[in-house]
């Protein structure tokens, strides 16, 4: 095998790594979120543990793509299948998030105030960054557009972890909620 071969294998082993990783934090997450979430009647929360679980598929796609990555014309159609079905994730969660958000704003629906979700969010500030930095230097190694559009997803999750925690907050100290 040649040095490029072997470095392109360590680079798609790191890249395996982090999509372990990815699916066992969102994993993790999404649970936390949800049942934090469906306790404060937060459409915000349970929306971030829905992304939390969108990324949890999005993951195991980019774990499955990065399995054939030494079969070059297994790696191409992997790649190929796998921007699509992160594509559908993206659409999955705008469709989610619209339509709770309109149920709540329609019902004028409060929610309760969240601890576990603030402290959520801020842990996921710290986590989702460092991860998103880690998967972009395995797309760009490999040239591999779906792990690059899986680090897009991360760094989607750093914003709404912002917007969460902005909202939670504002929530718990002001009573805001819309």
């Amino acid at each position: 095998m040649s040095e490029l071969t072997i470095a392109r294998q360590a680079i798609a082993h790191r890249g395996r790594r982090l999509e372990y990783f990815t699916i066992a934090w969102n994993s993790f997450e999404g649970l936390i979120a949800v049942g934090a979430g469906v306790v404060a009647g937060s459409v915000s929360l349970v929306g971030f543990g829905m992304d939390s679980f969108i990324e949890v598929a999005s993951g195991a796609t980019l774990l499955w793509r990065m399995s054939v990555d030494s079969d070059v014309e297994r790696r191409e159609r992997n790649e190929k299948l796998s921007l699509r079905i992160v594509g559908v994730c993206f659409i999955a969660l705008a469709v989610y998030i619209t339509y709770e958000a309109l149920v709540d704003l329609i019902r004028k629906t409060a929610p309760e105030h969240s601890i576990p979700g603030i402290a959520l969010a801020c842990v996921s500030l710290i986590v989702m960054p460092i991860l998103s930095r880690a998967k972009k230097s395995v797309g760009n190694a490999l040239n591999s557009a779906a792990m690059k559009a899986d680090a897009r997803q991360t760094d989607f999750c750093v914003y709404l972890s912002l917007i969460l925690l902005v909202g939670l907050v504002l929530n718990a100290v002001a009573g805001w909620w819309c």
